[in-house]
């Protein structure tokens, strides 16, 4: 039997459809000069200026350090100095290979996949991980949200990858696909949980499409506050699928409710210098300082509420003004966290864990939208991949004080079945130590 699909979640290959690999810029929102890159696991080949092999099966034990000096890549393998060339690629000889990033001046990360760098001006570094598409979406949705149920992630799986798919070609003048901040989507890691694979992987050929079929945008933030926005009341383009709705969900989550206290001299004097209103004018003066939303407003007297958060770094669009004439300065309260178009995180995690289902919960955030499920998806893989993983997670709950080697490492293991799955074998966990013919040297 031959399969047109293999499931990739951080090592295997989920067949979503239209994109296998992306390229992500890495450290977008760090200025690097100095990176250096250790293994975790497995062996990669170290190429220069092109194609030319500077060292190959470099893996465990060893480090690359990669430094700017004078608009060129000075190059050193522990302590073999290569000297200075115009670009680097490590790419990894198998799928199950990890590669540990330390920039000078930012924390550590770790990813699987190849990476590339080059010089760019001012001393820094242009740091692209190549990456399978769905490992990819495997470390966004690590990086996005919180939470313990399956769902949870299942949800955000299908919003990231809906996103990445629609907008796929956004840095493509840059030389990659995405870059790893808020930009793009936050990328900050390989996936290391198994209950967020599990989610991502239940997830495998789902998106999200307009009635014509037509992916749709998928913007989410934080918490709604109580009240999600309209699309063009932030960005001026009104969809269809993104309409106010109202989110008691929200209610009493982390990201809930805010306060901000500024001198009402200070917020006055914004208000008349910034956007020219007669602050004077004992209405508009009142209106300033005593000010309610009860459901969400798009401006203050003709003042764009989105410009006003912007300004005095507030975490919402959606919140009231109360005057403490004892001090004389004005209160802020506001609801939610982040810019209120689209999916409420935090309102999902409430809706998961009030047992609604997470195609019903899409539909709540986005209206009108379809979800659309990838035919050439066997389900019959993604079953056995799940019930891997749950019988993983539940060895791994009942074995926390158990030190677990590279070989019994979850991914080891889901790498293990995939390579016996692609040669059409059974998977017998009790005969893989007498095993010869892996791929990958464990």
């Amino acid at each position: 039997m031959k399969r047109t699909l293999l499931i990739l979640l951080l090592l295997l290959v989920v067949g979503t459809a239209k994109a296998d690999r992306v390229r992500v810029r890495l450290f977008s929102a760090n200025t690097v000069s100095t990176l250096n890159v250790s293994f975790d696991l497995g062996a990669y080949n170290l190429y220069v200026d092109g194609d030319n092999l500077l060292e190959d099966m470099v893996g465990e034990g060893r480090s690359v350090t990669v430094r700017h000096e004078s608009g060129k890549l000075h190059v050193s393998v522990n302590e073999d100095d290569y000297g200075l060339h115009s670009t680097l690629r490590l790419e990894a000889t198998d799928t199950a290979c990890i590669m540990c990033l330390n920039p000078e001046g930012a924390k550590q990360r770790t990813y699987e996949g190849n990476l590339e760098i080059k010089p760019l001006g001012m001393g820094s570094l242009l740091v692209v991980g190549d990456v399978e598409f769905e490992t990819y979406i495997a470390g966004v949705v690590q990086s996005e949200i919180y939470g313990q149920q399956s769902d949870i992630f299942r949800i955000q799986a299908i919003i990231s990858r809906t996103w990445a798919l629609r907008n796929i070609n956004k840095h493509a003048a840059d030389g990659y696909n995405f870059c790893d901040h808020v930009h793009c989507q936050a990328y900050l890691n390989r996936c290391v949980r198994p209950d967020i694979m599990m989610g991502v992987i239940r997830s495998s050929g789902e998106t999200l499409v307009d009635a014509s079929g037509r992916l749709i945008e998928t913007p989410f933030h934080s918490n709604s506050g109580g009240q999600t926005a309209n699309s063009e009341d932030v960005w001026r383009t009104a969809l269809p699928y993104l309409r106010s709705v109202q989110d008691t969900f929200s209610y009493r989550m982390r990201q809930s409710d805010w306060t901000k206290t500024i001198s009402a001299d200070k917020w006055l004097a914004y208000f008349k210098n910034k956007h020219k209103l007669d602050t004077g004018n004992p209405a508009v003066r009142d209106t300033l300082l005593h000010y309610a939303q009860p459901t969400r407003r798009v401006r203050i007297l003709g003042v764009p509420l989105t410009r006003v958060r912007v300004d005095w770094k507030l975490k919402s669009t959606f919140f009231s003004v109360d005057y403490d004439s004892a001090t004389r300065n004005v209160v802020l309260r506001g609801h939610g966290y982040g810019h209120g178009v689209g999916l409420s995180q935090e309102g999902a995690i409430r809706m998961v864990g009030l047992g609604i289902s997470y195609d019903s919960i899409l539909h709540h955030y986005y209206t009108g939208a379809v979800l659309h499920h990838d035919p050439t998806v066997v389900i019959h893989y993604i079953e056995n991949y799940a019930e891997q993983l749950a019988r993983i997670i539940e060895e791994d709950a009942n074995s926390t004080t158990r030190t677990r080697s590279k070989k019994d490492d979850w991914l080891g293991r889901l790498f293990r079945l995939r390579d016996r799955e692609e040669r059409e074998e059974i998977y017998i966990e009790e005969q893989q130590d007498n095993e010869q013919d892996w791929q990958y040297e464990w």
